[in-house]
């Protein structure tokens, strides 16, 4: 898929329906949320990989964090956001663009927060260049959380294949493209309900940039 196809296709998933009806919604991401707290301080820059109408931005703003990013490919989702957010939107920098192609400053964040963005890189060529991407972005130090559908999780996504991960397949995955850049720092398994009851089982890393 081009990016242009990319992007397309998340506005048509975002705009099918509510945000509440999205099986990846979450009204408070409690996990995402407390990982970052430990790992990250509200004086801290935060970037959300991926993060479309999520509402870790409001978690985030509420807990006082002052340099909060998130990218998603959809501007439909950070449209959403947006308007949900009202005035405190103008706290968030916004970026619309593929997380591949992005040219982030170097040692920009102090962390790295992705809940379901990696797995749908199923080209190698494409974890290469998210893995050297959060290599640059990250400052030595910091702090990457990484949440992808676990061995046993789904199959596909929004119409779409997905890989599957362990803590220790995703780290191997991440030290094979960014060159012993990280370390794996914790992990944990996490059971998501969707908004219909079904249950997608994650796994969930948090990597140190070194």
């Amino acid at each position: 898929m081009t990016m242009g196809d990319k992007q397309a296709h998340w506005d048509e998933v975002y705009g099918a329906r509510e945000e509440a009806a999205l099986t990846w919604f979450e009204e408070a991401p409690a996990l995402s949320l407390d990982l970052i707290a430990e790992h990250a301080t509200p004086e801290d820059a935060v970037i959300d990989i991926g993060g479309g109408a999520s509402r870790l931005v409001d978690g985030l703003i509420a807990q006082g964090y002052a340099h909060v990013t998130c990218l998603d490919l959809s501007e439909a989702a950070l449209a959403a956001s947006r308007d949900r957010l009202g005035e405190a939107a103008g706290r968030v920098t916004w970026i619309a663009g593929d997380v591949t192609d992005w040219q982030p400053e170097p040692g920009a964040y102090a962390l790295w927060h992705d809940r379901a963005a990696f797995h749908f890189l199923t080209d190698p060529a494409a974890r290469a260049a998210y893995a050297a991407r959060m290599a640059r972005a990250l400052r030595p130090g910091g702090h990457a959380v990484l949440m992808t559908f676990a061995e046993d999780g789904p199959e596909r996504c929004s119409g779409l294949p997905v890989q599957h991960y362990s803590p220790a397949s995703l780290a191997a995955e991440i030290d094979l493209h960014a060159a012993g850049a990280f370390v794996p720092v914790s992990a944990h398994t996490h059971l998501h309900r969707t908004p219909k009851g079904a249950e997608q089982a994650f796994q969930v890393s948090v990597l140190r940039r070194v």
